[in-house]
């Protein structure tokens, strides 16, 4: 998860866990968000912050820095509005009255053309490319082998003594059903179609960047033009801080929270997107190991290779893309790859602890 650090106007540094010399003017609650605001008591712009924790199974984070109270309310309102679309557009466990969504995909597998919105049919083709270019790394046609996974991992958590592993054999006979070329889209009719009754779609490596990216468009469209959108581990950077011209700060976190500091590097972000995907948010134990939820296509097993991976990159659909094709291929691969890829960085924390860079990653941390 990549942490944001809340920075306070009036030349004060920056805190965690309690504010230094902040005037709380006020909270407000709308639509399930929490705005909490601190200011200087000047003309300057004041920094306001909404958080939630309804959409895409985590928590998200609205800052920016105003003028105007209502102002920032109008944009959260916004954000969460068309998050929340998103949310259940690709929701594959949840139905919703009167909405097609991909558990509905998943409901007619097999038997008949599900009729879509057109924000699915724009996922599944961008989902689609990242598959071709990351050579198979990303297949969101992959759900009946990550359904087994989720469900021994739920298991596994709630009755920790229970806990065990999916059976091999079991996990090759999903793996069968997992050919995205059975996905069959027509756009014209604004329909998907699997084919395959026995497979499912499961966007987790790829929707909540993708659903970040097209919000924050729609932000900007309406006027957002400084501040950041934070779903999760998916980061988005819109313009710069407080329009000075100073970038935002975000923390890197540590995987090993238990040792030394709970960020691993701050870095300096305008107008680009930061994905992390890591070992440490979704995993359960058995027989003293975790197994994590990033599972590699070629062994149907949780990946070792990594800690975590980091991305930095303009758009944050990519970013959440990389960062879990990457942390499913080997460091010389992926470091090949990402270098391949204008104005897009990576950061490695091998399984050992030690760090990896991609060439210019270095110069995003900040001083």
């Amino acid at each position: 998860m990549i942490k944001i650090l809340k920075d306070h106007k009036c030349g004060r540094k920056v805190m965690k866990r309690r504010k230094h010399a902040a005037l709380l003017i006020s909270a407000v609650f709308m639509a399930g968000l929490f705005f909490s605001l601190s200011g200087c008591g000047d003309a300057r712009p004041v920094r306001y912050e909404a958080t939630f924790l309804r959409l895409f199974d985590t928590r998200t984070t609205i800052i920016a820095y105003t003028n105007d109270k209502d102002e920032f309310a109008r944009h959260s309102q916004l954000i969460y509005d068309s998050l929340e679309e998103y949310h259940k557009l690709y929701d594959i466990y949840n139905s919703y009255e009167g909405l097609n969504n991909l558990k509905t995909v998943n409901d007619y597998a097999g038997k008949a053309p599900v009729k879509v919105d057109r924000r699915i049919i724009d996922l599944l083709s961008y989902a689609r490319q990242w598959h071709e270019k990351t050579g198979g790394k990303i297949n969101v046609a992959y759900g009946a082998v990550l359904r087994i996974w989720h469900d021994y991992r739920e298991r596994g958590m709630e009755e920790p003594e229970t806990a065990g592993l999916p059976p091999v054999e079991e996990l090759e006979r999903a793996s069968e059903h997992t050919d995205i070329n059975k996905v069959i889209i027509d756009e014209e009719a604004s329909t998907v179609y699997l084919a395959d009754p026995e497979m499912s779609l499961d966007v987790g490596a790829i929707a909540k960047g993708y659903a970040v990216e097209q919000v924050s468009r729609i932000a900007v469209e309406n006027g957002f033009i400084s501040g950041l959108i934070s779903v999760g581990g998916n980061v988005r950077a819109i313009g710069s801080r407080s329009n000075t011209g100073k970038p935002w700060n975000i923390g890197i976190q540590n995987p090993d929270p238990g040792e030394g500091s709970s960020e691993l590097y701050i870095l300096d972000i305008t107008d680009a997107s930061v994905v992390t995907s890591g070992i440490y948010e979704r995993y359960y134990t058995v027989d003293g190991k975790n197994y994590h939820h990033i599972i590699d296509p070629d062994t149907l097993y949780p990946s070792e290779d990594y800690k975590s991976v980091s991305i930095v990159c303009k758009d944050s659909g990519m970013a959440d893309a990389l960062s879990t094709a990457v942390f499913n291929m080997s460091l010389e691969e992926g470091m090949e790859f990402i270098e391949s890829m204008p104005e897009t960085e990576a950061f490695w924390v091998l399984s050992n602890g030690e760090y990896r860079y991609s060439s210019r990653f270095r110069d995003f941390i900040k001083r």
